[in-house]
């Protein structure tokens, strides 16, 4: 990125402030950084520097001040999956509007497949930005044929077949017996269903996947670019973002952070003129799904769950019109959409005159309450005859967590910044040290929602139910700053029969983050996003130092239960021992009465190419004074340099209290430490 940087131990600026303008008007650095300006941030001469061209950046405890080109422009070229055609069309019009660029410009040229690609870091070198495009653009995108028309016919085909079975069945009460031809039609209606659940349920991975992908590559190209200061832009060569119901909270992300680090998104539907517009198109399949569902309706078999299909795919038939979706990120971001034109390089002229000329508003919302939801924005203006481009709104937040917040996260988020936090109903959270060889900073967090605290709204219209819920976890290092932000939302739905099977079992939240050697706060929420209600933990965690050559040992893990991982539960490699899923206990007290006994889990890391066998102590301390004591000779570590142990603890001659389990691990010289605080219950 050819950006001139020029950094000056400047003495007092305000003494020294013609001598910097001297040296502006004739070097003209994009970015000019002065250090021991001696001048309280609120005295700084802005004025004079505004007249220069440059905006003001600072930082008052270190008395650092940045000046930035005011006239620097920020433009991020993104090309999504594209069909030959579509591309010819992006590369003419790339072209065009390179070929104008000014030297202030600098531009990003990224490509979205099923990854990002990064084809040009940014820069105003034209040569370089050119042979990006001509290198982006000549190779073929993923190709996905849209099942659309196929899924059509075999719902047809559905239909059919039922009515088929529905006359033979009625014909078979007046007396006949066409049993051979109900018979035939019903297994090939059997047949039938099972290749249209094969396309539905292919199509809809698929549309995840897709939808996904380009979701997730816009939010990273915006949250590069929120560091830049002043107005930025994305143009956005696109033939139709797939948004299934699965990824529409993501895709509101991507406008609610494209405003919040001023990006401009240029959406340009880069199909170009369409034999059959979008709209005829989602128009016919809806009509076709339509007069299926009829059909289907009118059968002596109509299956709930196939109704549930049938509005989920009218919901995503609905949202398949390109110009929805791109309409949406360019007219809610400052942006314009360019559609149904072969040629978009002269509308894209708007963009170059965007970035240059435009105003900035600030106001103070009035509303001091930040509770993370969407608000609007309007802006109207009294002159006639004038059109405004402006931010739709923004989430109510106060303050920045380093990478982009998603829909789902806003409301848990503003949870975390009340005080004191609300806790409606109950739940555990945990975060726990696995120095693994490859991951020696591996924490995972665990959150657990117990099943009778799990709220099912239900839609006795419908014979629904639904339960969404929201986690968030907010990891910070021993100087507060954040680190990491984890975050998942769960929604369970099904028909109402099923609801009693439902409310037995709770919320499992599981993620791993990866953090350096050092002491961490965790800040954990879970909120019901259908009660606006909330439920908070905190706790800390000890990473301790990355050393191959150094003996390690996990954080103490007392057990709640275990069972035996299914196939979804193979990648929780840390919380198995031998041929079982260990479940954590969250900070629960451990009752007496349930068992009588306490089971603890570790895992210890010897030091790279030791494999003599460790000793391990185990103290159990109450009030300072020991309590219980044992020693136990580990095993030898397997290839990868790991000891599993686990340890059943009689509780006979323990009373209910505070405990705290000392462990060590001794190897040679070595020595690794952990404790762990429990309680005993009656």
């Amino acid at each position: 990125m050819h950006i001139t940087i020029t950094t000056w131990n400047i003495n007092s600026v305000r003494f020294r402030i013609d001598l910097v303008s001297r040296f502006i008007k004739a070097e003209r650095p994009d970015v000019l950084c002065l250090q021991e300006t001696k001048c309280p941030d609120d005295k700084f001469p802005r004025k004079r520097f505004k007249r220069l061209g440059y905006e003001h950046r600072s930082n008052p405890l270190t008395q650092f001040t940045c000046l930035f080109l005011e006239d620097f422009g920020g433009l991020a070229l993104v090309f999504d999956r594209l069909s030959p055609n579509a591309r010819s069309i992006a590369r003419n019009a790339s072209l065009s509007y390179i070929a104008g660029m000014r030297r202030d410009d600098f531009v990003g040229v990224f490509g979205i497949d099923l990854s990002l690609r990064v084809l040009q870091r940014f820069t105003n070198d034209e040569k370089k930005i050119k042979a990006a495009l001509e290198k982006g653009l000549s190779h073929s995108s993923s190709t996905y044929a849209s099942a659309t028309d196929q899924i059509s016919d075999l719902q047809d085909q559905q239909a059919g077949l039922q009515s088929q079975v529905d006359t033979g069945t009625q014909g078979a009460g007046a007396g006949n017996d066409p049993s051979a031809a109900v018979g035939a039609a019903a297994a090939q209606q059997q047949f039938n269903a099972m290749t249209l659940n094969i396309a539905q349920g292919f199509e809809r991975i698929e549309h995840n996947q897709q939808g996904n992908a380009t979701i997730d590559g816009l939010l990273a190209i915006i949250d590069g670019m929120k560091s830049l200061p002043g107005r930025k832009a994305m143009i956005f060569f696109s033939e139709g973002i797939t948004l299934p119901t699965n990824v529409m909270s993501h895709f509101r992300s991507v406008i609610s952070n494209a405003n919040r680090a001023n990006v401009s998104i240029y959406a340009v539907d880069a199909a170009g003129l369409r034999a059959e517009s979008s709209d005829a198109q989602a128009g016919k399949a809806m009509t076709r799904l339509g007069q299926a569902r009829a059909r289907t309706a009118a059968s002596n078999s109509d299956p709930f769950g196939s109704m549930m299909q049938d509005l989920e795919r009218n919901e995503d038939l609905m949202r398949s019109n390109p110009d929805s979706a791109l309409g949406d990120l360019a007219n809610e971001t400052g942006g314009a959409l360019i559609s149904n034109t072969n040629d978009p390089g002269p509308k894209l002229r708007q963009v170059d005159e965007d970035l240059h000329s435009y105003y900035i508003l600030t106001y103070t919302p009035k509303d001091s309450n930040y509770d993370g939801r969407f608000r609007q924005i309007s802006l109207t203006v009294n002159r006639s005859g004038i059109d405004v481009q402006t931010r739709k709104g923004y989430y109510a937040l106060n303050n920045s967590y380093g990478t982009p917040v998603l829909d789902y996260e806003a409301p848990a988020l503003a949870v975390l910044s009340d005080s004191p936090r609300p806790n409606s109903f109950d739940s555990r959270a945990a975060a726990f040290s696995f120095p693994e060889s490859g991951q020696p900073g591996l924490v995972p967090v665990v959150i657990e929602v117990p099943p009778n605290t799990v709220n099912f709204s239900v839609d006795d219209r419908k014979k629904t139910f639904i339960a969404d819920f929201s986690f968030v976890v907010i990891i910070k290092d021993d100087s507060q700053r954040v680190v990491k932000k984890l975050s998942n939302q769960e929604v369970i739905r099904g028909p109402l029969d099923k609801l009693a099977k439902a409310k037995t079992g709770g919320m499992l939240f599981y993620r791993e983050a990866n953090l350096d050697p050092g002491q961490y706060s965790i800040a954990a929420v879970v909120y019901d996003n259908i009660t606006h209600q909330s439920s908070t933990n905190t706790g800390t965690v000890t990473v301790p130092p990355a050393d191959q050559a150094a003996l390690r040992l996990s954080s103490i893990v007392v057990i709640r239960k275990a069972e035996r991982p299914t196939a979804g539960q193979q990648a929780l490699r840390t919380f198995q021992f031998a041929d079982m899923l260990v479940y954590p206990n969250l900070g629960e007290p451990v009752s007496k009465a349930a068992g009588n006994q306490l089971t603890l889990f570790v895992t210890v890391y010897t030091a790279k190419g030791d494999a003599t066998a460790p000793k391990l102590n185990l103290e159990i301390v109450r009030a300072g004074r020991s309590m219980g004591h044992l020693s136990y000779d580990l095993h030898a570590p397997d290839q990868t340099g790991r000891i599993q142990y686990a340890s059943v603890i009689s509780l006979d001659k323990f009373q209910p209290g505070d405990y705290e389990l000392k462990l060590a691990v001794r190897a040679g010289a070595q020595i690794a430490a952990r404790s762990e605080r429990v309680r005993l219950a009656p």
